[in-house]
């Protein structure tokens, strides 16, 4: 049996359909109508299912496969893989798609390993044609992009957030739910996640921010983030750091944007007295405007940015964050 459509592994979100899970949602509906053919089915697992089906629907799937299980509501390893391969079983798609998060980074290579297939990570793009999977996903700190092709028999892709637009909900969707039965088995079952610590943090996620408000080391140290933080709020943002600013202990490592920090896609992206590095800009590349703030004339964070301003932060952001909140009225 030869394989087609796209399957789409459901992640959630205190209780709801994470956005991530929409935007893989459309854009495996496009790769569905564009030469993978068959239609576009979803994976739920853990608890809440039937209500997370009803919002996969109204996303675009045609069938649902769930599995109830109050031991997954938690994501383990071992146990999803059981679960995904018996959907993948049941579906045969052409293109599995998840999240480029935690989970989708686990879970994905072990699937394409399992299944001979491509596995590509930060996808920003996708297409499928001449019979083979196209991708691209940004390298060099989001300075280039390689580009894949693959004609296997199965692809697994990551989904960078925000890279691809949601469709917009539609209630009046029809789609089928189907329980899946699967028989767990517990001598497969090597790691177990038996609790998950969230980092106290107030207002808005710095990876949800449609603004971010990110310093560096040049601040000089943890004082003038009042600042930053005093910008953010104004813009109804959050505040994100480089990692030479986490490391001196200056802010939680929850505020680091970079390759081994956060993935950001903002609308826009602030980034005062932050020098550009490569790995910086590996977390911040996908924004849709940057402005850079530094008085380093030949700071790599220029080449990068939409709009600079060459100067001294301490003298430059007051009087910003002034215009900025008689903008806003605020």
């Amino acid at each position: 049996m030869s394989n087609q459509g796209v399957l789409v592994i459901a992640e959630t979100k205190d209780g709801k359909l994470a956005g991530v899970t929409k935007e893989a949602l459309a854009i495996g509906a496009k790769l569905a109508h564009g030469g993978v053919g068959g239609k576009v089915s979803a994976l739920a697992i853990g608890t809440g299912t039937d209500a997370i089906a009803k919002e996969l629907i109204a996303h675009g799937a045609s069938d649902v496969y769930t599995f109830e299980n109050a031991d997954l509501a938690k994501y383990q390893p071992d146990a999803y893989v059981q679960v995904a391969e018996k959907a993948i079983a049941t579906v045969h798609p052409k293109v599995v798609l998840m999240g480029q998060t935690d989970s989708g980074r686990d879970l994905l290579p072990k699937l394409g390993l399992k299944h001979h297939g491509s596995v590509t990570p930060d996808c920003v793009e996708l297409g499928f044609a001449d019979g083979k999977l196209t991708s691209a996903k940004p390298v060099y700190g989001g300075n280039a992009r390689s580009i894949f092709a693959s004609g296997a028999a199965m692809h697994f892709a990551a989904i960078r957030a925000k890279a691809f637009e949601a469709a917009p909900r539609n209630d009046g969707h029809q789609g089928a739910v189907h329980k899946l039965d699967v028989h767990l088995d517990q001598a497969k079952v090597k790691v177990k996640v038996t609790e998950v610590k969230k980092q106290e943090s107030t207002g808005i996620r710095l990876e949800d921010a449609a603004v971010v408000v990110s310093g560096g080391r040049g601040l000089g140290g943890p004082e003038p983030f009042k600042k930053l933080e005093e910008l953010a709020k104004i813009l109804g943002g959050a505040v994100g750091a480089s990692r030479a600013v986490c490391d001196a202990g200056w802010l939680p490592a929850t505020f680091q944007v970079g390759l081994t920090g956060k993935t950001v896609t903002p609308d826009l992206y602030i980034a005062v007295a932050i020098s550009g590095a490569s790995q910086h800009m590996a977390g911040c590349s996908g924004a849709k405007t940057i402005i850079a703030i530094n008085k380093d004339k030949d700071s790599n964070i220029f080449k990068e940015s939409r709009y600079g301003v060459v100067g001294d932060w301490n003298e430059v952001l007051p009087s910003f964050i002034e215009m900025c909140r008689e903008l806003r009225g605020s």
